[in-house]
């Protein structure tokens, strides 16, 4: 009894290969290794290629080929696990060669993305980012679809084989998917619209994988979003409201993390989430601070800011998990010299929230200004407080003095240009 229940407790054992590390990489795919440990297995064995030769059967060098495949049985994996994207006709081959199941990069966080989702929107986008991915691969997914065989006559089409149903099945399903997305998209779109008309400013926690962005949000608003030290622990966007001053809030969005070589299906699963982080009015790009590699990761991010189209938003660098660091002076000064202007926090402590609330609040309501305003254009106080924010004002016998922010910048004539707010004033400047 004890040894079914500790047989069915057991990890899988894999077999990790790691592509030529380029340059200032670690040896090690340690980000494959955290991939795999949120996954839930256990590394027998990993294998670093020092270059890879393309051939037609494996993607490397036959010698190579074989010895990875020893080296697998020697270490008794359950399955080897390649860091770059296989073609599905390598993977079939390798699977053959070893006997044992052969899984690319994409396809982990695929499964990742799979576990994590906890959303209706979340679960139908990855459904639709691993049925267009194991289309091509219907052969090695096999007996991973868990399909039925038989079933009344006419259930097949006139000579149809088994994997010519499952395509058209998988075709059928991705159809379906897409049409649930499309009506989520449109009630998220409807709640953006509910937002909008509040005229709130709008930012979005955006990173890498990992970075500490729920629990930055959890320490600014008082969420309770899930916190865990492993990668893509949350998929699903949470807005909450942030307040600014005692008459502004903003919403703040924590959203999925970033990772290097991210599936494009996924990417395209998530459009409508991603969608949240491209019609922000501010990013908070989230750096973690203590890891090594955080200059590779502030890259990719960009990438797929980019990608989504989100690069043109104004971000402020918030360098996280700053207590961990705050003794390696060496360590400080690269991040100064790489962000100079970040922000640097603690999410466990909270060290550095107060700076980080003003440089948002500036960012999102503009800088305090005094103006002087005709009590005759009184209307425009209002407006002022309607889409601005008013720190003090004094109504005097021929004019409303006023310590106001307005979103964005007003010139020496006058002029505010803002978000929400363009009006001339000629007579209404700066003190």
């Amino acid at each position: 009894m004890f040894e079914i229940k500790e047989e069915a407790e057991k990890k899988p054992r894999c077999l990790l290969i790691g592509a030529p590390p380029k340059q200032n990489e670690p040896p090690e795919p340690k980000e494959l290794q955290g991939l795999v440990h949120t996954l839930g297995m256990e590394v027998a064995d990993t294998v670093v290629l020092n270059r890879i030769e393309p051939t037609p059967s494996y993607g490397i060098g036959t010698g190579k080929t074989h010895e990875i495949a020893d080296r697998a049985k020697e270490v008794q994996a359950d399955c080897i696990i390649f860091d770059w994207e296989l073609d599905p006709s390598k993977q079939r081959n390798w699977e053959k060669l070893t006997s044992i199941p052969v899984f690319d990069r994409n396809e982990v966080i695929i499964r990742i993305f799979a576990q994590r989702a906890r959303t209706k929107e979340a679960s139908l986008q990855v459904e639709l980012a691993r049925l267009i991915y194991s289309m091509p691969r219907l052969s090695h997914m096999y007996g991973d679809l868990a399909r039925q065989r038989g079933g009344s006559y006419g259930a097949k089409g006139s000579g149809e084989t088994q994997q010519e149903l499952d395509r058209r099945q998988i075709e059928e399903k991705i159809i379906q998917i897409k049409k649930e997305l499309e009506q989520v998209a449109t009630n998220r779109e409807t709640q953006r619209k509910q937002r909008a008309r509040t005229a709130a400013a709008s930012c979005a926690l955006v990173g890498y994988t990992n970075a500490g962005k729920s629990s930055l949000l959890n320490g600014l608003t008082g969420a309770d979003v899930f916190v865990e030290d492993k990668l893509f622990a949350t998929l699903d966007p949470t807005t909450r409201k942030l307040p600014l001053s005692e008459a502004s809030s903003a919403l703040i969005t924590d959203t999925v993390g970033f990772i290097s070589n991210l599936p494009h299906t996924l990417i395209d699963a998530f459009k409508s989430t991603l969608e949240e982080t491209s019609l922000s009015n501010l990013l908070l790009l989230v750096i973690d601070s203590s890891d090594s590699e955080c200059m590779m990761q502030y890259e990719q991010v960009i990438k797929v800011l980019e990608e989504i189209g989100a690069d043109k938003i104004p971000r402020l660098i918030v360098l996280n998990k700053f207590d961990k660091i705050c003794s390696d002076h060496a360590t400080i000064s690269a991040l100064d010299a790489a962000f100079p202007g970040a922000v640097k926090v603690s999410a466990k402590t909270h060290d550095g929230f107060e700076e980080l609330m003003a440089q948002i609040t500036e960012c999102l309501l503009g800088t305090v200004r005094e103006y002087s305003i005709p009590l005759e254009r009184a209307d425009v106080v209002e407006l002022i407080r309607k889409n601005g924010t008013i720190e003090s004002e004094e109504w005097g016998e021929s004019a409303v003095k006023l310590n106001a922010r307005i979103p964005g910048t007003i010139d020496e004539n006058g002029k505010a240009t803002t978000r929400t707010l363009s009006i001339a004033m000629p007579w209404s400047v700066p003190c």
